[in-house]
């Protein structure tokens, strides 16, 4: 498997240590990884969905905890019924998925339809953190002298 060295980037950037650990969790796949499949949709600038597919789960199985910069989905299957199975396609085993939401994003709800876990996130930048425009006055204006007034007040 092929790694990425990023020395030369710790070298010169600061503040960056969450990307760089994401970059290299993102190379490191097992297969109990990929259960429960899911889907990631961009539903509007602002807002996605994650689609899991549980299948066999009963709402009071899954967990779902959002804490800071991460989203966790877990699945405990409560009671083993024993069956003689012929063959079983749909695997009733615990999972535990891990997310990581950029900053701003919350979780907005989440609902089970068709076999499907839904979660609704929501991008929310604080006013403080959105770009806002500045007025440009003229030099000896009177909006500067106030302005200047303040800061000395």
């Amino acid at each position: 498997m092929r790694t990425i060295d990023f020395a030369p980037l710790w070298r010169s950037t600061i503040g960056f240590d969450r990307l760089f650990d994401l970059a290299e969790q993102s190379t490191s796949w097992t297969a109990e990884e990929n259960y429960p499949p899911y889907n990631i949709e961009k539903v509007t600038d602002d807002r996605y969905a994650i689609s899991l597919a549980v299948a066999g789960f009963a709402p009071d199985e899954l967990t779902i905890t959002a804490e800071q910069n991460t989203l966790t989905v877990e699945g405990h299957k409560t009671v083993k019924e024993e069956k003689q199975m012929l063959y079983q396609g749909i695997s009733a085993r615990s999972f535990r998925r891990v997310f990581s939401l950029a900053d701003h994003v919350q979780v907005q709800g989440a609902a089970i339809d068709n076999g499907l876990l839904k979660i609704e996130l929501v991008r929310e930048v604080p006013e403080a953190m959105k770009p806002r425009k500045i007025a440009i006055g003229r030099a000896g204006s009177n909006d500067n002298k106030q302005i200047e007034q303040k800061k000395a007040a």
